[in-house]
């Protein structure tokens, strides 16, 4: 978004949808540019001619049109707080970048006037479900034709040990630890992710990306503990439906690795029949990612302790207190009946109990003046 305050006064010729995704999808994709279709290949050429010269940055108004695309909407409104804020660091860090390679003489980001947008980091209460509706909507998902019986496990892994959905993909059966004993807590670890990018911009041409664990040194790993619930789903689930491919645990109905697209329009079918209209219109559970946001929400309600819930979940302690603030049930009474015991009853409730009486009290004690 940001070119489009990038270009000169002429009227454009093309939708401003078309014009971004011709940007997007080959104009910065150096892999995909030489393929281009025609009609692309003239929006990128008409973008060149009509995109004004990188010396126009040091002009004021030229970097706060640019600035003020980056942080916009196609239909002209702003983006959300935290993407407006994300969006302003990565063009500031690209315009540094311009500067170190003396593309620039400096960055002019820095020096405009930007007002900080308010926004919050916490997790929506409402969003997050009890354990009832988290089994109501297991029992779902595994209804739904062809792919349920193979994605349940899936959603089950995301509710029961906090992991994030690509964390959930990318593992393997060598990472499981699933002990025979029933009742027994088995174990997790963790070595890496798989976040689905788009197959155009993966050097394997894989429509999901390897990478390192989030807020994580590259090799890193971490390790969760799996409920015994959990451990007796995925061990009939592997026994029943095998692994995928490189030993995944979880894959398509067509042994292919989890599809973004699948996934997600599962979960919507079974919220759909899970819920009621009121819950299925609110944001309970709107996305499996909500999944986890119920997990840890709960580790942290049981009293798990903060350092040991960011241990198992990949982030700070910080990040944590702030995120998931909202969703503690039940700790304002806890603190309200602390601070209740520390000051003890009130002093209006004490008049009058286990007190001498004023009359005798005048008759005994001898005069202050004495």
């Amino acid at each position: 978004m940001a070119t489009f305050g990038l270009l000169d006064s002429t009227p454009w010729p093309y939708d401003g949808k078309e014009l971004r995704t011709a940007l997007r999808r080959w104009g910065f994709n150096t892999k995909e540019r030489a393929n281009c279709p025609d009609r692309t290949r003239e929006i990128l050429k008409w973008v060149e001619r009509h995109s004004l010269r990188m010396s126009a940055l040091s002009t004021a108004a030229i970097a706060r049109s640019m600035l003020n695309a980056a942080t916009s909407r196609l239909d002209g409104k702003r983006v959300a707080a935290s993407s407006n804020r994300r969006h302003r660091v990565i063009l500031s860090s690209a315009l540094a970048y311009a500067v170190e390679l003396k593309v620039l003489d400096k960055n002019p980001i820095p020096e405009l006037k930007w007002k900080v947008t308010k926004t919050t980091f916490q997790v929506d209460r409402r969003s997050v479900v009890n354990p009832e509706q988290a089994r109501a909507l297991l029992a779902a998902v595994e209804k739904q034709k062809p792919s349920g019986v193979l994605l349940m496990p899936f959603f089950a892994t995301l509710y029961f040990t906090g992991l994030r959905p690509e964390e959930a993909v990318n593992l393997r059966e060598k990472d499981l630890t699933l002990p025979d004993a029933a009742g027994t807590w088995g174990e997790f670890y963790l070595t890496g992710a798989t976040p689905e990018v788009g197959k155009e911009w993966t050097d394997s041409g894989d429509q999901r990306d390897t990478r390192g664990l989030k807020h994580r040194a590259e090799g890193e790993a971490r390790s969760v503990p799996c409920p015994p619930e959990l451990v007796t789903i995925l061990r009939r689930h592997l026994k029943e439906n095998g692994t995928g491919p490189d030993g995944r645990v979880f894959h398509g109905a067509h042994g292919a690795v989890l599809a973004k697209s699948t996934i997600l329009r599962v979960w919507r079918k079974a919220r759909e029949q899970a819920l009621t209209k009121e819950e299925y219109a609110s944001p309970l559970a709107k996305r499996p990612y909500d999944l986890r946001h119920a997990c840890l929400s709960t580790w942290l309600n049981a009293g798990v302790s903060p350092k040991q819930v960011s241990e198992w979940a990949g982030n700070s302690v910080a990040v944590l207190h702030r995120t998931y603030e909202a969703c503690l049930v039940g700790h304002d009474e806890i603190a309200m009946r602390r601070i209740a015991e520390v000051l003890g009853s009130s002093p209006r409730e004490n008049i009058g109990k286990d007190q001498p009486d004023t009359a005798d009290q005048s008759q005994t004690q001898p005069d202050a003046e004495t």
